[in-house]
């Protein structure tokens, strides 16, 4: 046992070895074939199900294939680039669906965004030294914000858009959405200063203070 979990250590350490030692380039690749293989079976899952792409788009391999480099793309900090979101919508036509589940994803992303902002805030309320009583305002300004920064991100376009026709005529569709980690974090604070400013009467410099920070 003690021989075969040693060559299991030496065998990790090994392909850990190699892997930090890959270029830039040869990194980026190794990714890029990942991404064809894991679209590939994810469209072929798919297509089982009757989904199919919006007339005019790209091939759904493409598709998956883009939304998984996205998903696995690291700022500089290898902190993820972007948040991602999904959202199903059903209705008699496919711009109906379409527009509700471009609702619901939305709605998605400002929870993890508003999950974000909450990390963030509570790690400079005790710096900050409010009362119990602001803290608790600001926590419950927080928790309902989801509803605002939806609002505030405006329209998202969709980076992967399939429909399939149910039973009942009815269409369904399903999106996925990316949003920028970084300029997600700078729209969701804009939009809760304000709340924060009126509730707890206090300065930009005061209500700066308390969002200061990134994920």
């Amino acid at each position: 046992m003690k021989k075969t979990v040693s060559l299991m250590i030496c065998a990790l350490f090994t392909v850990s070895l190699a892997f930090s030692q890959m270029t830039d380039k040869e990194m980026k690749k190794e990714l890029k074939n990942k991404a064809i293989k894991e679209a590939k079976k994810e469209a072929k899952s798919l297509k089982k199900q009757g989904w199919m792409t919006m007339p005019g788009e790209l091939p759904m391999e493409k598709m998956i294939e883009n939304s998984w480099m996205k998903k696995v793309t690291e700022d500089e900090n290898g902190n993820a680039k972007y948040i991602t979101a999904d959202g199903n919508g059903v209705a008699q036509t496919k711009t109906v669906a379409e527009a509700q589940a471009i609702e619901f994803a939305k709605l998605q992303l400002a929870g993890t965004i508003e999950t974000k902002i909450a990390s963030i805030i509570n790690g400079n309320i005790a710096n900050e030294q409010l009362s119990t009583e602001d803290a608790a305002s600001v926590t419950q300004i927080v928790q309902s914000s989801k509803n605002i920064i939806a609002q505030e991100l405006g329209y998202v376009n969709p980076a992967f858009k399939l429909y399939r026709e149910l039973d009942n005529k009815n269409i369904e569709v399903q999106i996925r959405i990316f949003y920028d980690t970084r300029q997600s974090l700078v729209i969701a604070k804009k939009a809760i200063k304000r709340d924060l400013k009126e509730r707890l009467k206090k300065t930009d410099e005061e209500v700066d203070k308390l969002l200061k920070g990134e994920l």
